[in-house]
């Protein structure tokens, strides 16, 4: 019995935490757009999880055979959609979000349902059927599995399998767990048990104890996106000691408040010192050890609460409650409310309040002004040394800044996108129509743009601050593309180069991809690919699909200019490979820096119909198949 519920637990983790990056990324050509996808999708996941373990709670009610029954119809109704197949994706809803979760829930929201109770749901059986025996060492085993999938995901499934194989396998890993599920159902049965009786089912502090690791582990994978490297993988870091502490901290003796009582503000004061500038390393570490020594204090101390048989499905209620809710500040409320990213700052205040509270005992009325004063202190110091800025602001897709530096005729405005520079314009009116950053006239895009005649269109894929408008001339039509209404709202007010080209100029709001598809032949002369800069890679822009539409919009003898400047991924090899599958040659185009007419050091690679060389099939992207890892 033993056994078997431990594999029915392991094996329903693992499957939770592998669809999700299975789903998005089968869902990711069809609506476009990362930040979108992957929002929406982590929207539903925890919803789901939560109406999981409220239904593993409530089936707590019913007598032992009954729950059984019940949840074999469950399981049963979910093979309806077993093998599952996400790429039939929902159209008849007006807004994307709409359509994302609309698909979710029909092709796999009932397996997922399944898998989100199984947790709780076979440790309330075991228990019963041990006869008391306290079943969290299995809550353990289902995050060791969690923590196995997240890491297997980008090292052992994506760069080896195409997604529709990743789905199938997913499907039948999914059958297998249905055949498991069966026999701990059988295996634990109690004919003569009587009904769960709840007692204390909501305590407040596990809600606090569950729902301030989750906001930190996000807010911290926030900051290492921007204070570290633009790299999509850096996320899998802090989630690994998330999940890390949750196993020590419920399968093991690791947590001791006495010990911790030490520990935990040098966890707090790691944290704080990662805000300021310093090597990335530096910084990678110290947000990895504060994040481990305050989330350890979190789950140490929401371990040591943990209640007994008839309070379980409600603690784990709770703890799921608590972790949407801390993913809910995150990724909703902090982006409405700051204009910067203090999420990590309140959530280091929420700590520290709740250690002094559960970890040192300062709970009386009479320490409340000592409470107030270290909250206040946290938040101050939490939030590091912020430069100065005319302009920070901040929606679904991130947060932009504004910068000036220099003065007199090296004045210069300059926009970020979290600590990727997006373009900079000269205020000086002599030298304001120069082309700047990665844009200037011997880069590779450039190069191919004054070689245009007059009535030349060009497409550029990613606004910046439109610096690539400086070179249009009379006759000339620029056409951007932009999925981000913030950036093009400041590329208008802030910023001339739109207002100043003495070319046509449109710009379009949405995903490029999803608007070219839309769109009659363009006939471009020259099509840019700039929107690979930022903080994550928009892969379906990279794909052979991708590529193929791009060909189809371009004029006889037009090219194709992909920026591929990056400090952490080399997508050169593949642009190069995936174009050459469509009959696309490319050379490569490399800038050196000139830190006096602010030019960046850039890549370019410059695509024209040819006779490429044969390309290598691993770096071939299509949307059944990329991997990161490849490129890093």
């Amino acid at each position: 019995m033993q056994w078997t519920c431990a594999a029915t637990v392991f094996l329903s983790a693992l499957l939770l935490f592998l669809i999700q990056p299975v789903a998005a990324n089968l869902l990711l050509p069809r609506f476009g757009g990362a930040a979108s996808v992957w929002t929406t999708s982590m929207l539903f996941f925890p919803a789901l999880l939560l109406a999981g373990y409220a239904y593993a709670h409530w089936l707590q009610r019913l007598a032992p055979q009954m729950q059984r029954g019940v949840h074999a119809v469950v399981a049963t109704i979910s093979l309806a959609v077993i093998p599952t197949n996400i790429s039939a994706t929902a159209t008849a809803l007006p807004t994307p979000e709409l359509r994302i979760l609309a698909t979710l829930a029909l092709t796999i929201g009932m397996p997922y349902f399944v898998l989100s109770a199984t947790s709780p749901l076979v440790q309330a059986w075991y228990g019963r059927a041990s006869e008391g025996e306290l079943p969290y060492w299995l809550y353990a085993v289902s995050n060791a599995a969690s923590l196995l999938a997240l890491v297997a995901y980008p090292f052992a499934v994506e760069p080896w399998m195409r997604k529709s194989e990743q789905e199938r396998i997913w499907s039948l890993g999914y059958l297998a767990f249905l055949v498991l599920l069966a026999a701990a159902a059988l295996l634990t049965r109690t004919p003569h048990a009587e009904p769960a009786r709840e007692r204390g089912a909501f305590a407040a502090v596990w809600l606090a104890l569950s729902a301030v690791p989750a906001a930190m582990w996000l807010a911290v994978g926030n900051h290492l996106s921007h204070a570290v490297a633009p790299v999509p993988m850096l996320w899998v870091l802090p989630l690994s000691v998330y999940l890390l502490t949750m196993i020590l901290s419920f399968s093991t003796a690791f947590y001791n408040p006495t010990y911790f009582r030490f520990l935990f503000p040098l966890g707090v004061a790691a944290l704080v010192a990662a805000s300021y500038p310093m090597n990335w390393k530096a910084t990678l570490g110290l947000y990895l050890a504060g994040l481990f020594l305050c989330c350890m204090t979190c789950h140490g101390e929401l371990a040591l609460r943990k209640p007994g048989q008839d309070g379980l499905t409600a603690f784990y209620l709770t703890l799921a409650a608590g972790g949407t809710l801390g993913s809910a500040f995150v990724s909703l409320v902090a982006p409405a409310i700051f204009r910067e990213y203090l999420e990590l700052p309140v959530s280091i205040v929420a700590c520290v309040l709740l250690a002094v509270a559960l970890l040192y005992g300062y709970n009386q009325r009479r320490h409340v002004l000592r409470l107030a004063i270290v909250g206040v202190v946290a938040l101050v110091a939490s939030t590091g040394v912020v430069e100065q800025s005319l302009t920070r602001a901040r929606n679904f897709y991130g947060a932009v800044e504004i910068r000036e530096t220099g003065t007199g005729a090296d004045r210069a405005r300059m926009l970020y996108n979290g600590s990727v520079l997006h373009g900079v314009e000269f205020l000086d009116r002599g030298h304001a129509r120069q082309g700047t950053t990665y844009y200037s006239g011997n880069s590779g895009v450039g190069l191919e743009i004054k070689k245009l005649t007059s009535a030349a269109r060009v497409g550029v894929i990613g606004l910046g601050i439109g610096t690539l408008a400086t070179y249009g001339r009379p006759g000339d039509v620029y056409r951007f593309y932009e999925i981000n209404p913030l950036v093009i709202e400041l590329a208008r007010r802030q910023f001339g180069f739109l207002r100043d080209s003495q070319a046509k100029v449109e710009v379009l709001e949405g995903d490029a991809r999803l608007l070219l598809a839309s769109e009659p032949q363009q006939g471009y002369d020259v099509l840019v690919l700039d929107a690979f800069t930022g903080d994550a890679v928009p892969v379906h822009l990279l794909t052979q699909e991708a590529f193929r539409l791009y060909k189809r919009h371009l004029k006889p003898g037009g090219v194709i200019a992909a920026h591929v400047s990056s400090r952490y991924l080399s997508l050169s090899p593949v642009v190069l490979s995936t174009a050459a599958t469509v009959g696309l040659d490319g050379q490569t185009v490399i800038t050196i820096p000139e830190q006096s007419r602010r030019i960046s050091s850039s890549t370019w690679v410059i695509l024209r119909s040819g006779k490429p060389a044969a390309p290598s099939p691993s770096l071939v992207w299509t949307d059944d198949y990329s991997s990161l890892l490849s490129v890093l």
